[in-house]
C-alpha cells in the first residue's frame, strides 16, 4: 500500500509541475515572447493541465489513506511522550495498546463513514467540477486504502494488548 501510495503521490507531483510549466508556457506564449513556437504551443494544447486540483485531491487523498498501514504497523505515528518517559516499560506498554486501540478505532469509524460517502456519491452521480470524472472513484480508493489500514490497525491493537512489540520492521 506504501508503494501505491508513493506512486500516487509522485503522479501528483509530476501533473502540479507539468500543470505549473505549462502555465507559464502558456503565458509566454500569450505574450508573444516565444513567437512562432508559442504560438504552435498554444495550438497543439500546451499549456496547463485542465482540472489539475481535483486530481490533486483524489490523488493526495488517496497516498494518505494507503501510508496508513505502514505507519501504523512500524509506530511511525508522532508521539509526544514528554509525560510518559518516565514511566515504567509496563506502564508505556499498556498506553501504547491504549492508543493502539483507539487508532483502530477511529480508522474503523472513518473506513465506516467513507462508504456511507461513497454509497452516496455513487447513488447521486456526483462528478468533479472540470474534469467531470465520478467522485466516487477516488472515494472507492480511499475506501480500500482504508480497510486495508483498519485491518493492519485491529492487528495492532491485538498485538499491542497482548503484550507484543508494535513496531514490526
Amino acid at each position: 500500500m506504501a508503494a501505491l501510495g508513493g506512486i500516487a503521490l509522485c503522479l501528483v507531483i509530476l501533473a502540479v509541475c507539468i500543470s505549473v510549466s505549462g502555465r507559464e508556457l502558456a503565458d509566454l506564449a500569450h505574450d508573444g515572447r516565444l513567437g512562432v513556437v508559442g504560438r504552435w504551443l498554444l495550438e497543439i494544447g500546451a499549456g496547463p493541465i485542465l482540472g489539475d486540483f481535483e486530481l490533486v485531491e483524489a490523488g493526495t487523498a488517496f497516498a494518505i489513506f494507503a501510508f496508513l498501514p505502514i505507519t501504523q504497523l512500524t509506530g511511525a505515528h508522532a508521539r509526544v511522550d514528554i509525560f510518559t518517559a518516565r514511566f515504567s516499560a509496563r506502564a508505556q506498554s499498556r498506553i501504547d495498546a491504549f492508543w493502539s486501540i483507539v487508532m483502530a478505532a477511529v480508522i474503523i469509524l472513518i473506513s465506516w463513514r467513507l462508504f456511507a460517502a461513497l454509497a452516496d456519491k455513487y447513488r447521486y452521480g456526483d462528478t468533479t467540477y472540470l474534469l467531470q470524472f465520478p467522485i466516487w472513484w477516488a472515494y472507492g480508493a480511499c475506501f480500500l486504502a482504508s480497510i486495508v489500514a483498519s485491518t493492519v490497525s485491529v492487528y495492532c491493537a491485538v498485538i499491542a494488548t497482548l503484550g507484543g512489540a508494535q513496531n514490526v520492521e
